[in-house]
């Protein structure tokens, strides 16, 4: 079943390096880095430096995309697994 929430839905909550707390749409991460601090890169070519680790904006995007059924589609496409 198609995932049907409402479009706060595809938000994550994370935090600026100054504790502000926001939310950013999940499916616009293109990549994730940390320089040591963690950087989001957008598909738009949008920086955000967070202060999550890397792994925890990666679990937290994995388990949005678990949600909506992205993860599953993507394994099946081949493009969730290591080569």
């Amino acid at each position: 079943m198609p995932y049907l929430g409402t479009p706060a839905h595809f938000m994550i909550e994370l935090r600026r390096l100054n504790n502000e707390t926001f939310t950013l749409n999940a499916l616009m991460i293109e990549q994730v880095q940390a320089f040591p601090d963690t950087t989001i890169t957008l598909l738009n070519g949008k920086k955000v430096v967070v202060k999550e680790k890397e792994q925890t904006v990666i679990e937290m995007a994995t388990d949005f995309y678990n949600k909506i059924g992205l993860q599953q589609s993507l394994n099946k496409a081949g493009e969730g697994k290591d080569e």
